[in-house]
């Protein structure tokens, strides 16, 4: 067990935040995590992975875990679908290339979304028309009071909308060690969300298998969301809201361009990035941080700027979405 000191989490967060921990420690395995758990009994705690949709607004006064749980497995399989284990540490891109590659559908639309395994069930992650919850089996964490790892399924997640069991009453309490996924053997493409089915066609692909879906979703991704690795950034920053269709009906009257999806209960899921474009915000730049010129639902570092300045401009965002259009926005980033 070894712990650095007075650490510096810049590497440590895709808005590249300059932002200091008292102590910074990693754990391959359930033994390692219940030994840093146990010699860190009392102190502050932050379980990092691959730092992807976190906002650093200050200093952090207490000890990193850096979840590192690797390896991905094959547990057992029908002739219908595949049930696969993925250790929280791994890459998520990585399981999805993984899956592909092997012909297991169902989580091609969520190419290279940014983050680790460990951190899909807690924001319930989603793109392209598919979310975690559509397939997942199980997951398995380490409850922090006593150390027992503990099986969670679907109804224990308490799924929503990048919303999680882990993310409300369990945050803090327990540690997601691996998640286990159904998919199938015989996947049909989901190509009715976003640019997917035009993307598909400009290629000349008129019956696509799921790796050209992935390779889809990889290009217009690319072509709308910065690379943290050139311009730091958390992806999405904002949850697009949900409204009445009231609410919704009075801005379409207004603006008949507004996209809207019905959720199925009377309501609608308006996207949070048209709104914001829509308020003049796309592009905007102060000083350091600003919005992306190719996606407002983006925030982003342009290099120097610190936690408390992004988090003050989401918050006149917040603000002026209100105002314009009577629609309260959300944070998707975690604040710290």
């Amino acid at each position: 067990m070894h712990f650095d000191r007075d650490i510096d989490l810049k590497p440590f967060n895709t808005f590249g935040i300059h932002a200091t921990a008292d102590a910074l420690g990693r754990f391959t395995d359930v033994a390692s995590l219940r030994e840093m758990l146990k010699a860190t009994n009392g102190l502050q705690r932050l379980i990092l992975g691959g730092g992807s949709n976190i906002l650093l607004t200050q200093d952090f006064h207490g000890v990193v875990l850096m979840n590192a749980m690797a390896g991905i497995e094959l547990l057992r399989e029908d002739s219908d679908h595949v049930w696969v284990k993925a250790g929280a540490g791994v890459v998520w891109h990585e399981l999805v290339l993984y899956c592909v590659q092997n012909g297991w559908g169902g989580i091609e639309n969520m190419s290279l979304i940014p983050g680790k395994v460990g951190a899909a069930p807690m924001q319930n992650i989603g793109a392209y028309g598919v979310e975690l919850k559509d397939v997942f089996h199980e997951l398995e964490a380490l409850r922090v009071d006593d150390g027992e790892v503990v099986p969670f399924d679907k109804v224990t997640c308490a799924f929503g909308y990048r919303e999680s069991f882990f993310k409300r009453a369990g945050k803090d309490h327990f540690v997601i060690l691996s998640v286990t996924l159904r998919l199938s053997k015989h996947p049909t493409p989901n190509t009715s969300y976003g640019n997917i089915k035009q993307e598909l066609e400009k290629r000349g692909i008129g019956s696509p298998t799921i790796a050209d879906v992935s390779e889809a979703v990889v290009a217009i991704r690319r072509s709308k969301l910065p690379d943290p690795a050139v311009i730091g950034n958390a992806g999405s920053f904002f949850k697009n809201p949900v409204v009445s269709a009231e609410v919704a009906e009075h801005i379409k009257a207004e603006y008949s361009d507004m996209p809207g999806y019905p959720t199925g209960d009377g309501k609608v899921k308006l996207a949070a990035g048209w709104l914001i474009e829509k308020a003049g915000w796309k592009g905007y730049r102060e000083g350091a941080c600003g919005v992306h010129a190719a996606q407002a639902l983006v925030l982003v570092n342009h290099g120097g700027a610190a936690g408390k300045d992004i988090f003050d401009l989401s918050t006149r965002i917040l603000s002026d979405i209100r105002k314009r259009f009577g629609v309260e926005l959300e944070r998707e980033v975690n604040i710290l």
